[in-house]
């Protein structure tokens, strides 16, 4: 793995918050321009899934697939102390506190700034992606902190496979708590689409491109989609962005409104997570990575589901690309964080860390 900050990202994922904010703009013009093409598109839909929208989460979450190695999960208890963090933060706190803040800013701290049937679409979209735990960036953040490749590559792939059976359960309670109704069939059948389809193509593909054992092949590979995969992203956001121009451009604090609690978010978890791994002596290499896998998000997986649930025009769905919008800096500036305080954890640790 490289250890120079700067080859560890690619153009597009360096600036990903540029491009979001860019194409946030170009949506939101376009949706004034022209909504009926946005109307139209948002049209094309069955089973209460859009077909343009199922193309893009498709194009951005298969490449990631392809990069989960599950031949990894035999490594599983040489880092107990990690994947412990990440697994309690990811699935018994992050989707809990996400649903807490969610509920006091938008049903009490903004009650007086958001009617409460669009309050509760923002507290369904920030639920959806405190339910949805990383497995794509997570390897860029890892690499930023020059974490352990192989306990990253062991939680994103034990990640997935709870996310299989965890995701639509625990939004659904999540989401019942806020008083939404909740489409059992097209929740499951998002977590189908999304998760379970990608993720058996992507062990289909890996299996066919790395039958000699070498991974050079694989990493060719998803190295040529990525450009279409941050695509997928983009041309999601603009879709989104150009439905939502009118809501936008009524209530331009909406997007701030949102990122509030989102940022809390973020920067609470992390601190849980690290703090926990430097009480526990988690040497850097482990903790670094565990924190951040625990703090960010799989808003891929989050924008679909929302966009299946709710709509394209909803305000879950919005809630969800103000997501996008926020993550990137804010894990930058977590990675740098880390990176600074990485010698406070140069002290005897555990070989069960």
């Amino acid at each position: 793995m490289s250890t120079d900050s700067g080859s560890a990202m690619g153009l597009f994922e360096r600036y990903l918050s540029l491009w979001v904010a860019l194409c946030i703009a170009g949506g939101v013009g376009l949706g004034l321009i022209w909504p009926e093409l946005f109307q139209a598109i948002a049209a094309l839909e069955y089973a209460s899934v859009n077909l343009v929208v199922a193309v893009f989460i498709w194009v951005m979450v298969y490449p990631m697939m392809v990069n989960v190695d599950f031949s990894s999960l035999r490594d599983v208890g040489k880092k107990p102390k990690g994947l412990c963090i990440t697994l309690v933060v990811n699935w018994l706190v992050k989707p809990f506190t996400m649903a807490a803040l969610g509920i006091l800013f938008f049903e009490y701290v903004f009650s007086g700034i958001v009617d409460p049937q669009t309050a509760r679409q923002y507290i369904a979209g920030m639920i959806l992606l405190g339910v949805a735990p990383c497995t794509a960036m997570v390897f860029v953040w890892s690499q930023l902190v020059r974490g352990d490749a192989n306990y990253t590559l062991v939680q994103v792939s034990i990640n997935d496979l709870i996310m299989v059976f965890a995701f639509a359960p625990l939004a659904a309670l999540l989401l019942g708590v806020t008083d939404i109704v909740v489409p059992w069939q097209t929740l499951l059948l998002s977590v189908v689409l999304y998760v379970v389809i990608p993720l058996v193509a992507g062990y289909i593909t890996r299996k066919l491109l790395d039958g000699s054992g070498s991974h050079q092949r694989i990493a060719k590979f998803t190295a040529k989609l990525k450009p279409f995969s941050i695509m997928g992203l983009l041309a999601t956001v603009v879709l989104l962005f150009g439905l939502q121009a009118q809501t936008i451009i009524a209530k331009p604090l909406v997007i701030a409104l949102i990122a509030v609690p989102l940022l809390i978010q973020s920067y609470g978890i992390f601190f849980i997570a690290y703090g926990w791994a430097y009480l526990w002596r988690v040497p850097f290499s482990t903790a670094a990575p565990a924190a951040l896998i625990g703090t960010s998000n799989f808003f891929e997986l989050a924008v679909a589901v929302a966009i299946s649930l709710f709509g394209l025009n909803s305000g879950a769905a919005l809630a969800t690309v103000v997501g996008v919008l926020v993550e990137v800096p804010v894990m930058l500036s977590l990675v740098a964080f880390a990176n600074a305080t990485r010698g406070y954890f140069a002290r005897p640790v555990s070989i069960s860390a």
